[in-house]
């Protein structure tokens, strides 16, 4: 029956109208009843000074201010006034812990606001402004104060002595931090951390991390760093630690090169020891007994002044320090004559040399070809082409009667001939164009030139009629070839 109440019996429109009306007077009263203006939150840091500030809004002037008090309320206490304004009494400040260090800024009830100084971490909790108002009783308005505080941050190594357990080699904390710190560690040692927190009655908090490894002696001088975030440093804060890892020393012996022959002067061995902290005592003894009269130690150096056959013994050095001693011995022995170490080979040294010159030679003689074939590549062709011939020169040989053939005919100028008889210089006034003649020097277009030609011609012939030529023995030439069309005769037959 209870599901059919609503359609059995409906709400009216006017009753809707009703509750939207009440509902919005409710609200109109609830935001008519803000009429204390406080910020929400504040953060401040000790030491430093707060300003609560705290104003009365009245928009129609009706209301009447009696009093206002700021009251604190711890985070664990209870509530209590720190400060007091009335208009006709003046000021008060009640709590003993606040009464030099509050003041308020203005001697009004419409603008109450108190500063704080010298902060504690303990300031923190909430602040009320609240007034005693007629009609409308008590009106407030609370502001969070939220203190930090940036934390002391330290890191520091743990000596410690090689051992076979995990230890603590460093620490790093971030002390009376509020809020709380984040501490991390990096570095190549390898090892593993733990963190612990520490709560202050001020609320500020510690944190302390330790970093553990098993320690060995080349752990000796690791470094690890130690980071802490916090959201009060402006960046984050590194440092790094140099672990320090104690051990007892090792030594050995150094300077014997098996060369004491009888009468080396100034043989040394040195005593090389390696501990942490270094070695306190160094000590060297020999098995025969005392030391011979040409040794002198000085530290973890011995010398032998004069090598004899007294040194031909076992010496030993011994060192020690708060963790306890090593040892180690060397047995010398001394010889008749002086061994000679061979150096490097002078022909090794001298191939090295030649070989070096051979390279440089190489790398030159490629940037020579290069460079040369560059410019060769570039300049004018280095052969002496053709000479030019007379072009469309006839090879119709005329008939004529057989005749010996004449000097020139038989002898024709030879290209050395032709260039001396022109002084060298290429004909280029040729006849028709300068066509191809069966590849015979070209015809000569000089007048000059030819009175040299001529003159060379008229030697030659000279030197025929005085030599027993018999022109009957030989073919005769089937034409004759006119001196302004080529130089080529036919040939002539011995």
């Amino acid at each position: 029956m209870a599901r059919d109440y609503p359609a059995r019996c409906p709400v009216s429109p006017v009753r809707n109208t009703l509750l939207m009306a009440a509902s919005i007077l409710l609200a109109v009263q609830g935001i008519g009843a803000q009429k204390v203006r406080v910020e929400e939150e504040l953060k401040a840091y000790p030491t430093e000074s707060v300003d609560l500030r705290c104003e009365f809004i009245d928009g129609g002037g009706r209301t009447k201010l009696t009093q206002v008090s700021w009251i604190w309320e711890p985070i664990d206490g209870q509530r209590d006034n720190i400060a007091v304004y009335h208009p006709i009494y003046g000021q008060s400040f009640p709590n003993p812990s606040f009464k030099d260090r509050v003041v308020f800024l203005h001697n009004t009830l419409e603008n109450p606001s108190i500063r704080i100084s010298e902060l504690k971490m303990s300031d923190t909790g909430r602040y009320t402004c609240e007034y005693a108002t007629y009609p409308s009783g008590n009106e407030q308005g609370t502001t969070t104060l939220i203190m930090l505080a940036k934390p002391k941050n330290s890191a520091k190594v743990v000596t410690v002595k090689a051992g076979t357990k995990s230890v603590v080699v460093a620490t790093c904390e971030a002390a009376d931090g509020k809020p709380a710190a984040t501490i991390k560690w990096a570095g190549k040692v390898e090892g593993n951390h733990t963190t612990s927190t520490t709560n202050g009655p001020d609320g500020t908090v510690t944190v302390r991390s330790e970093y553990r490894l098993v320690p060995t002696p080349a752990d000796n001088g690791g470094e690890v760093t130690c980071m802490v975030d916090q959201s009060t440093q402006e960046r984050q804060w590194a440092h790094t630690i140099q672990l320090s890892v104690e051990y007892p020393p090792s030594v050995s012996i150094e300077g014997y090169d098996n060369n004491w022959y009888i009468g080396r002067s100034d043989a040394v061995l040195l005593c090389m020891a390696n501990g942490n902290p270094e070695p306190t005592t160094i000590t060297w003894t020999s098995v025969s007994g005392a030391m011979p009269d040409t040794v002198v130690v000085s530290g973890n150096k011995l010398t032998v002044r004069k090598v004899d056959d007294a040194v031909n013994t076992t010496f030993i050095c011994e060192v020690k320090n708060k963790h306890g001693a090593s040892s180690h011995q060397i047995t010398t022995i001394v010889i008749e004559q002086r061994v000679i170490t061979p150096g490097p080979s002078s022909g090794a040294v001298i191939g090295g040399i030649l070989g070096a010159l051979a390279f440089i030679g190489i790398i030159v003689g490629i940037i020579f070809f290069i460079r040369k074939h560059q410019e060769d590549g570039e300049g004018p062709p280095k052969h002496k082409p053709p000479p030019p011939v007379k072009a469309g020169s006839s090879t119709e040989m005329l008939n004529k009667p057989s005749e010996p053939p004449t000097a020139t005919e038989t002898f024709p100028l030879s290209p050395e001939v032709y260039y001396e008889t022109t002084g060298g210089e290429p004909v280029t006034n040729l006849d028709d164009g300068g066509a191809l003649n069966g590849g015979a020097p070209p015809v000569l277009g000089d007048n000059a030139k030819y009175d040299k030609v001529n003159e060379l011609k008229d030697h030659a012939n000279d030197g025929l009629r005085g030599s027993d030529f018999d022109s009957s023995n030989h073919d005769q030439p089937a034409a004759n070839i006119s001196r302004g069309e080529s130089f080529v005769s036919p040939a002539m037959y011995v």
